[in-house]
């Protein structure tokens, strides 16, 4: 599979992690680039930051308007739930486009054990669809604003060397696009089939906030710096 184009932002010289971010329906990779510079991470933490940019596609639930999505959305029926109806081809074509570039950063040196999967909205969708299938154990998920894509296939499918990867999952509680009752029952399915996940929500709508930024540095320096010093 061709790699996806992407946007490259290191910290610092040599890094010693990856963090591998993808955006939201409609958006690209250029999303969350600045981000990286509201993040509390330690001056002598140095990772490499990933932003691949999904294909364009039509979106059913946008009148077939072509967008860079990482699948496509159809509404159910009478309802707007689209996670009843998930475009499973769009979905696992995604997961192999994010395994091509995970595949190359461990050619590059760095072992998935220090490889952070990160995504907002759909994004955060196919972090967890990759992350949870990943065949090595990943240094952690980050899933914002988001929800399990195929929770009916992650019983069959999910990876025993992922099986204890921390998660950190946050939602808006004003969420009009991704409802939070969708999240939560994520991240339920998640914690009964025992993964950790550290879940918090916030008082606000489909985005992210400065609270929230805080939290993520927080949980990225934390989840690297244990694994840099075991290596």
């Amino acid at each position: 599979m061709e790699m996806l184009q992407h946007i490259e932002l290191v910290t610092g010289p040599d890094p010693k992690g990856t963090i591998i971010w993808m955006h939201g329906l409609g958006a690209d990779g250029w999303d969350f680039v600045p981000i990286v510079r509201e993040l509390p991470l330690p001056e002598d933490l140095a990772l490499r930051f990933i932003f691949p940019h999904a294909p364009p596609r039509a979106v059913t639930i946008n009148n077939n308007q072509v967008m860079r999505a990482w699948y496509d959305i159809v509404p159910d029926g009478q309802s707007l739930d689209f996670a009843r109806k998930p475009d499973e081809a769009g979905i696992r074509e995604s997961q192999k486009a994010v395994e091509v570039l995970i595949e190359r950063e461990k050619k590059r040196g760095v072992p998935a054990d220090k490889i952070i999967l990160a995504g907002f909205s759909q994004g955060g969708a196919i972090a967890l669809q990759t992350g949870l299938r990943h065949a090595e154990g990943l240094a952690g998920i980050a899933a914002l604003s988001t929800y399990l894509a195929i929770p009916d296939a992650l019983a069959k499918e999910a990876s025993a060397a992922n099986r204890r990867t921390p998660i950190f999952m946050v939602h808006g509680t004003q969420d009009p696009v991704i409802p939070v009752a969708l999240a939560d029952a994520s991240r339920k399915t998640l914690e009964a089939a025992g993964y950790p996940v550290q879940w918090t929500t916030y008082p606000m709508p489909h985005s992210v906030c400065a609270e929230e930024v805080e939290a993520l540095g927080e949980w990225i320096a934390a989840k690297f710096r244990s694994r840099i010093l075991l290596a």
